[in-house]
């Protein structure tokens, strides 16, 4: 899977990077999960899978990519008070 950053910008007032990506993938029939996506965004972002949340995965039929929206908050604490609970069940419960 190849990941390309199309916007990251800076949000000071939420303590958080917010980021939108397209990821291409090989795999015939099969669309990443969302444990793959963040596991690869983890390792390009170097950030602990505490602190990051994939907000949400889009694909269309017939392409062989994803686009989504994730964000890297600088503290636990603030990632648990802003997000909504639904994000936070399909992120960390898995």
């Amino acid at each position: 899977m190849d990941i390309e950053v199309i916007e990251e910008r800076e949000n000071p007032l939420l303590e958080r990077k917010e980021i939108k990506f397209r990821i291409k993938h090989e795999d015939k029939g099969r669309t990443p999960s969302r444990k793959d996506v963040r596991e690869l965004l983890v390792k390009e972002f170097k950030t602990s899978p505490n602190l990051l949340v994939v907000d949400s995965l889009r694909s269309e039929f017939g392409k062989r990519e994803v686009i989504g929206y994730a964000k890297i908050y600088r503290s636990e604490g603030k990632l648990r008070s802003v997000e909504r609970p639904h994000i936070l069940r399909r992120n960390f419960e898995e």
